[in-house]
């Protein structure tokens, strides 16, 4: 069976967003276009990554053309997207690897995520081996989801993304960890459970 790529270049939407309550949150990032969405879950720590990374990318990008470039500095405000995930949101794939690429030739943002893949090697030589093989297999390889963004839809989803990543509970001001509806146990307070404010 050949690889499954869900190619959208580019999309008339792509963002990052949740199902679920704070705490019990699962993260995707959902593309759309001609009538079709692709979902794909992820961790919330592989959304902040990927939208810092964006973002770092971009600076780059402007940094090195001197500003000449269509990349903005900041996203715009008329592509702010506040809107829910497309319902009804069908998982695909659980994304394990990602991957980011700027084409300056079309100046075009390039965001890859493939599925999550269980190896079995008796080393980690042979485990990177075999990683580097699967990841590399264009025939057989793990379903991907690909995506092409402009500079502008790229800043507007690294904004967004970042929103969503922030958007869970709120921090303890002792020590930072998430406070759940009920609290939690605080370690800052030798273990006494700290009532949400």
């Amino acid at each position: 069976m050949s690889r499954q790529v869900f190619l959208y270049d580019p999309p008339e939407r792509f963002v990052a967003g949740t199902v679920g309550l704070p705490g019990r949150r699962t993260f995707f990032l959902q593309a759309t276009a001609a009538g079709r969405t692709t979902s794909v879950a992820l961790e919330k720590a592989q959304v902040e990554a990927l939208a810092e990374r964006i973002d770092e990318l971009l600076d780059e990008v402007v940094r090195r053309s001197g500003g000449n470039t269509t990349v903005p500095a900041v996203a715009p405000a008329e592509l702010s997207d506040t809107d829910p995930l497309e319902t009804p949101v069908e998982e695909e794939f659980r994304v394990g690897t990602m991957a980011l690429a700027w084409d300056s030739d079309s100046e075009r943002m390039i965001v890859e995520a493939q599925a999550l893949v269980e190896l079995d090697a008796e080393s980690e030589e042979a485990f990177a081996e075999a990683e580097e093989r699967l990841l590399r297999d264009d025939e057989n390889g793990p379903p991907m989801l690909r995506v092409r963004l402009s500079g502008t839809m790229a800043r507007a989803f690294a904004k967004r993304a970042l929103e969503v990543v922030n958007a869970g509970r709120p921090p303890c001001p002792l020590c930072s960890l998430p406070l759940d509806p009920e609290g939690h146990v605080c370690p800052r307070q030798n273990g006494y459970r700290r009532s949400r404010m």
